[in-house]
């Protein structure tokens, strides 16, 4: 498994997933992944140009700024005061695109170029708290105490909060996702006194029980909610989904393609000629969010061949 991921990556990924599977992998620096990153981050401290590989707007847009943030979490990163992480937080404080409770999924500049058809710009859903509830916290966690920022982030949190509180469960795996990444994102914090932090995580593992799809059999072919999607290393829930983590493995073993990536289950169905360049990306990027899942969970030997 290991051997033929990581010949694809280098053959095939974008520097960024490149040096985020050497980071994991290879004994490859954060300060790589930082640099490759940056070229991603625009002069307001958003992010844009395709950072999220569904949208190939350059302009920076809350979705592709969460995109970023995820990846600094996924590499450990804890310096707040990195200029990269301090552009984000001037971004998410700026008011753009932003109505003051949540940041919005689109930007209206997102119609200039190819994209998925889930990015086209359109009014701000009601209470879709994806990618809010992951950006409050990460607010909460990276920007200056005292500071108008942190306060902000506070807020959100807060009001995040006490709609998941009287919503959950959620419908949508997205969304539920950026509620998991806020509750760790205020464990990392260590700030148990913004929300009731035991209830947040009861509400949190009915929430993952209602969407990761039982069937496994549907994890490999379409777009449905696997463990992995809500389940990240060191989660408070792994033991109570420990089982289908495991069976996610077994079907992660079974359908590694034969060039070392796994199967895209969406399709952009229009900019045919760009979507096949955003769906080589997203291999990439899956390789990697698939091989730090399965050393994770599965015995190392198991992986290194």
């Amino acid at each position: 498994m290991m051997n033929k991921a990581r010949q694809f990556m280098l053959r095939n990924a974008r520097p960024l997933d490149l040096a985020r599977w050497m980071f994991h992998f290879e004994n490859g620096s954060r300060e790589a992944v930082l640099c490759a990153l940056s070229a991603y981050q625009n002069a307001d401290g958003g992010f844009g140009h395709a950072l999220e590989a569904d949208c190939f707007n350059p302009d920076s847009s809350p979705i592709q700024t969460w995109t970023a943030t995820e990846i600094l979490r996924e590499i450990g990163m804890s310096d707040a005061a990195h200029p990269l992480v301090k552009g984000i937080v001037r971004y998410l404080s700026s008011g753009a695109a932003f109505d003051g409770h949540m940041y919005h999924r689109t930007v209206p500049t997102n119609d200039l170029h190819p994209r998925a058809p889930w990015w086209t710009h359109g009014p701000h859903p009601e209470n879709e708290y994806n990618p809010t509830a992951s950006l409050a916290g990460f607010l909460v966690r990276f920007a200056q105490e005292g500071s108008e920022a942190h306060g902000l982030g506070e807020r959100l949190v807060r009001e995040a909060y006490a709609y998941f509180a009287v919503h959950a469960p959620l419908s949508d795996m997205h969304t539920a996702a950026c509620f998991v990444q806020m509750y760790e994102d205020l464990l990392a914090a260590n700030r148990r006194d913004l929300v009731d932090m035991d209830a947040f995580e009861t509400l949190l593992g009915t929430q993952i029980d209602a969407l990761i799809e039982k069937d496994s059999e549907k994890w490999a072919t379409q777009y449905v909610c696997k463990p992995s999607q809500l389940i990240r290393m060191g989660s408070p829930f792994y033991s109570r989904f420990e089982a289908l983590c495991a069976g996610e493995c077994d079907m992660l073993r079974r359908e590694q393609e034969e060039d070392g990536s796994w199967r895209v289950t969406w399709n952009w169905m229009e900019y045919l000629q760009e979507w096949g360049v955003a769906r080589c990306w997203w291999k990439g990027d899956i390789i990697v969010k698939n091989m730090r899942f399965i050393r994770c969970i599965c015995k190392k030997t198991e992986i290194m061949s």
